[in-house]
């Protein structure tokens, strides 16, 4: 054979090499798009889903072997979602990204070959172009104004993305303050993606949603034994956070007999699973939010003094929709294109908006907004017959 044969050998026996299974998991469609044109070798083969519901049956199909999570999901908690990947589908290699940006955030300090090739890709083709990718806007982002994952850029606004990055470089506990639908789990996100803490976990915890007979095993774990129906130890939701982010919401609503024991972890760093006398170190940082007034909430005996000024270190209140109305625009047309891709809104529709008052603030505005979707079928254009409030 030829020097020049060698060199050249047929194509029918040159070796192939195999496509790598990728899921792209967020509600933006363009954020989805720009992570597949940045996996654009022959060696990704990448597949959307818009929900966590819609990548769970991907990957039923055996359709992936890496995710690619944006972890603002529309159905499930980012934490809710990695527990079922990882109990479902364990080989699954699971890359979190910025919402905004597409740049990935390694969930694991110790990730995959697999895991690490994509990132590395990821950022060599997103180097040259950082894309802020919320509400159909393609503008370069700059790093010192809004936050990941929220929209407006109000007056009002501003003050809470400009205290809000001071903070979030911090390891400074945070609480949130707001009423309900002003977006506090967002902002919860925000200080974590933009804290030196984004690569490990953010785990979430309604103290209002479970009864209380169970708050406690959630947030301390248990071990085999500890009560009627433990079966096998299980680490607790503090526990799952080393080294990242513990969002406490409603805090207001802890049962007051389980808030010794939290403001006992918040001041040694340390947690002890029920069953057991052994103490674990964990390094997390903790983030609450409410919609009550905590020191009311102490007048009356429902909140522990001390762990009310141990929690408010530092405070940032969000303000309500009718607050930040220059901001109306742009949350109701960001909605409209995340349920109905290419939609617009008419005029006369965004007038009805504006003069509504928006007592269930912005969650209130984002369900106005689902619905109209759903009003105007195949139209392109949402009009003051599919508002609905």
């Amino acid at each position: 054979m030829s020097s020049a044969a060698r060199a050249n050998p047929p194509s029918s026996q040159m070796r192939l090499v195999p496509t790598v299974p990728v899921v792209v998991v967020s509600a933006n469609p363009l954020l989805r798009q720009e992570l597949a044109r940045r996996l654009g070798s022959a060696h990704w083969e990448v597949s959307e889903a818009e929900s966590g519901a819609d990548a769970l049956l991907k990957l039923e199909s055996a359709e992936g072997e890496l995710l690619l999570l944006d972890p603002t999901l529309p159905d499930l908690e980012p934490s809710e979602f990695h527990a079922l990947v990882n109990a479902q589908f364990p080989h699954i290699h699971v890359v979190t990204v910025n919402p905004q940006t597409g740049q990935p955030l390694l969930r694991s300090s110790s990730p995959s070959a697999l895991a690490l090739q994509a990132v590395e890709e990821l950022e060599r083709t997103g180097a040259l172009q950082s894309f802020q990718l919320q509400s159909g806007r393609t503008e370069p982002m700059d790093s010192g104004t809004g936050l990941p994952g929220m929209i407006g850029d109000s007056e009002v606004m501003q003050r809470v993305y400009a205290i809000t990055r001071l903070v979030a470089k911090r390891n400074t506990t945070v609480v949130i303050l707001g009423e309900s639908g002003t977006g506090k789990d967002l902002l919860a996100q925000a200080i974590h993606l933009l804290s030196p803490r984004r690569s490990n976990p953010f785990v979430v915890i309604n103290c209002a949603a479970i009864p209380e007979a169970l708050l406690e095993a959630e947030l301390f774990g248990y071990v085999k034994g500890a009560f009627t129906g433990a079966v096998q130890s299980r680490m607790g939701r503090i526990h799952a956070a080393q080294g990242g982010t513990l969002f406490l919401d409603e805090i207001g609503e802890m049962p007051l007999a389980l808030q010794s024991k939290l403001l006992r972890f918040l001041e040694q760093g340390e947690v002890q699973r029920l069953g057991s006398n052994d103490n674990f170190r964990v390094d997390v940082r903790v983030i609450a939010a409410t919609n009550v007034e905590l020191r009311k909430r102490v007048e009356a005996g429902a909140f522990r003094e001390d762990l009310y000024y141990r929690l408010a270190v530092f405070a940032v209140k969000l303000p309500l929709l009718s607050e930040r109305l220059d901001d109306l625009t742009s949350l109701a047309c960001s909605f409209a294109q995340k349920f109905c891709p290419g939609v617009v809104l008419s005029a006369s529709a965004l007038s009805i908006l504006q003069q509504h008052t928006w007592p269930g603030n912005v969650r209130e505005l984002r369900n106005v907004m689902e619905r109209a979707s759903i009003l105007v079928e195949d139209g392109r254009e949402i009009r003051p017959e599919h508002i609905i409030i």
